[in-house]
């Protein structure tokens, strides 16, 4: 998006507004919003009717927090969130694991919408959000996710921008923000605009981010930079609202390009191309049904991974989905939302050595979230009836012979939860529920057959799988420790059981390129594995077992001095684990978290804050017979960080300087897949700093 190009814009938006003021911000609020009318501060995900107390398990990361612990992917940036880790394929991939679950089972949305990418397929494949262009994200754990769908069956992340405005504004504002340095040497800038007259609101946004090879301690065995981890990205987006008196219609276009090394192999780099076109609106009444609203988009998703020069496997899907919700007023004692949805995905990954045919999934659900109280008791109870459709076009539509004959699975899902709320005293709250919820294979679990050479491994489907079916408990205690808004325990506890949960597993064939497997006479009087070839991939395959995973994860903010007229010393600790069992092979599921604590000390005074943290990983020996590197080692690492604000009138700026791991320390993120864990140490000691700017 070009300058020139932004100013047009600014000047067609700023022709036709009102003249008045630039808007006030909060200078406690360095935040991408720039509407004078600050939203109330109420969590989306998981809370259709917008209650003030939310009665899931939810973690919201925004403002000064977002902008310190902003990482270059999704995953990097939530990975201090309780029971949030990630899958770190080096620094450029690397997507949530929220309770020890991931892939197809966690959902990324954007503003409560579908996000279409490959980054479920696989390890190397980053999510398409960008942490540059947002401002706040929601992570959802638990049963609650069933109303998004069944590939939120482990839980949602809800990456939230202003790219729509959803309150009327008028003036005029925006916010930049520049950040330098770090393990990977970033240099990232991006800026957004926003202008209104309170009928009609504009915005428009850019970022553009590169990196290099990412540093690690000398002794991590891989040189002192993990090689091809480069990267370059960069997008914008174009949005406008239309407010009338009950209610508003946005539209928004986005565009995301990203351009990266894979770990896994010296050679290949990753085009990623991403484009999407939203549209959101809602209407309010003051009758029995008090709102509707609706989301719809469309998305063209476009992944080329090059072999060198050489093309090796294009990544190609369109997708469109629709979700409408209608929030009834007091039927006797039940307050909610009925609503549907519809979704429709083409994917195809085609080349020489594709590994997955052209397909077409098509996902419709009907859903329903009630709401009533006692007293002092609250209870909910959702369910969700899906039908979803895969379809492969086999090995006609690529030429690919192994690809087989064309084929089609149907599946009817049903998902459903209840919960309940207990507010023992104005300080403590208990909250319990329990769900059942079924999700069906995705295209990649059931024909994906070839090599993925980006994430050195052959990949095979399985045909006849069958749903995941998953059952969940989750037991959430929250006290507040004192009325200062800060000091609080919370406690979560979570069990789920898997009548059928599909998972990778190494098969113990090698095979080459074309699929071709064991020993095979070269002709020269020797014998290697799979037809001579160079690259030999170990083969994984997609295969139900019974399964269980259950964890807490527990957090304490508390202040220990100060108060509104002095300096503050604030204590955080948090801790999470999953265990996590395969019931059929009688060991663990690979790639999960161990014990981490994380605690932190943070002093503030005026506009200065610093802060200094801990984070310790335990060993994690717990993994499946099939791990080629075995136990990852614990590790403990010592980061800080000092910010300072500044603030006149309506304009107000927040500098920040961090420095992880001031120890070089060397560590291993066991959540990766065994095949680049070695390859892929955490990064080293380094520097960053940045500022953000609003207007």
């Amino acid at each position: 998006m070009s300058s020139a190009f932004r100013a047009t814009v600014l000047a067609v938006a700023c022709s036709s507004l009102h003249s008045s003021p630039s808007p006030a911000q909060n200078p406690d609020v360095i935040a991408a919003t720039t509407s004078p009318k600050k939203l109330e501060e109420i969590v989306i995900t998981g809370n259709p009717l917008k209650d003030k107390d939310t009665m899931v398990p939810v973690s919201v990361m925004k403002d000064e927090e977002l902008l310190v612990k902003r990482g270059t992917t999704l995953g990097e940036t939530l990975n201090s969130v309780a029971g949030v880790a990630s899958t770190f394929f080096g620094p450029n991939a690397a997507r949530p694991i929220v309770r020890g679950l991931d892939g197809d089972r966690i959902r990324v949305l954007s503003n409560s919408s579908a996000s279409f990418d490959a980054s479920t397929v696989s390890f190397d494949h980053n999510p398409s959000i960008d942490p540059l262009a947002i401002e706040r994200i929601e992570v959802l754990r638990g049963p609650a996710a069933l109303l998004y769908g069944g590939s939120a069956i482990g839980g949602v992340v809800n990456v939230i921008d202003s790219r729509i405005a959803r309150e009327p504004m008028s003036g005029f504002g925006g916010a930049i923000e520049m950040r330098f340095g770090g393990a990977e040497r970033e240099k990232g800038a991006s800026a957004l605009l926003d202008a209104g007259n309170g009928s009609i609101a504009l915005h428009a946004d850019a970022f553009s981010r590169s990196t290099g090879d990412y540093a690690v301690p000398t002794d991590a065995g891989v040189g002192s930079k993990v090689v091809n981890s480069a990267s370059e990205s960069r997008g914008g987006a174009l949005g406008g609202t239309l407010h009338v008196a009950d209610g508003y219609v946005g539209l928004v276009q986005t565009d995301t390009r990203n351009r990266y090394g894979t770990v896994a192999e010296a050679e290949v780099t990753i085009d990623m191309k991403h484009r999407r076109t939203g549209l959101e609106a809602e209407w309010r009444t003051r009758g029995f049904l008090e709102a509707a609203t609706l989301k719809a988009g469309r998305t063209r998703y476009e992944h080329t991974e090059f072999e060198g020069s050489e093309v090796g496997t294009v990544f190609n899907s369109a997708a469109r989905d629709l979700r409408l919700e209608l929030k009834h007023g007091a039927l006797g004692p039940f307050k909610g939302v009925i609503g549907i949805q519809a979704e429709s995905f083409g994917f195809s990954a085609l080349g020489e050595e594709a590994f997955l045919p052209k397909s077409e999934t098509r996902n419709r659900a009907l859903f329903i979230y009630e709401e009533f109280t006692r007293g002092i008791w609250r209870f909910n109870t959702g369910a969700r009836l899906e039908k979803s459709d895969v379809d492969s076009a086999g090995a006609g539509a690529s030429g690919v012979g192994r690809f087989g004959a064309p084929g089609r699975r149907s599946f009817n899902g049903v998902s459903a939860s209840f919960g309940s709320q207990w507010k023992f005293s104005p300080t403590m709250t208990w909250n319990a529920s329990i769900a059942t919820s079924q999700r069906a294979p995705a295209c990649y679990e059931l024909f994906a057959d070839g090599p993925h050479v980006a994430t050195a491994a052959y990949e095979v489907g399985d045909r006849n799988l069958q749903r995941e079916r998953a059952t969940a408990l989750d037991l959430g205690f929250t006290r507040k420790i004192a009325e200062d808004g800060k000091s609080a325990l919370k406690f979560n506890l979570f069990s789920n059981r898997f009548a059928n949960f599909i998972a990778l597993r190494r098969s113990g064939v090698d095979r080459d390129a074309g699929g071709h497997a064991g020993v095979t006479d070269c002709g020269d009087g020797t014998s290697v594995e799979s037809s001579c070839v160079a690259e030999i991939l170990p083969e994984f395959a997609y295969q139900g077992v019974k399964a269980r995973l259950t964890g807490f994860e527990a957090e304490l903010d508390w202040r220990i001095l100060g108060g509104k007229d002095r300096f503050t010393l604030d204590l955080e600790l948090k801790t999470d684990i999953t265990r996590a069992q395969d019931l059929t092979h009688g060991e663990p599921l690979p790639r999960i978290a161990p014990l981490r604590v994380r605690g932190a000390a943070v002093w503030s005074s005026g506009p200065w804050m610093a802060r200094l943290e801990i984070d310790h990983a335990a060993r994690q020996d717990r993994f499946p017979s099939d791990d080629a590197l075995g136990a990852t080692p614990s590790h403990t690492m010592l980061h800080a960080a000092l910010s300072y604000k500044w603030a006149s009138g309506g304009n107000a700026a927040l500098f920040f300087l961090k420095a992880n791991n001031l120890g070089d320390r060397v560590a291993f993120n066991a959540s990766s897949i065994d095949t680049i864990r070695g390859l892929a140490p955490l990064p080293g000691r380094a520097l960053k700093a940045g500022v953000q700017v609003s207007f």
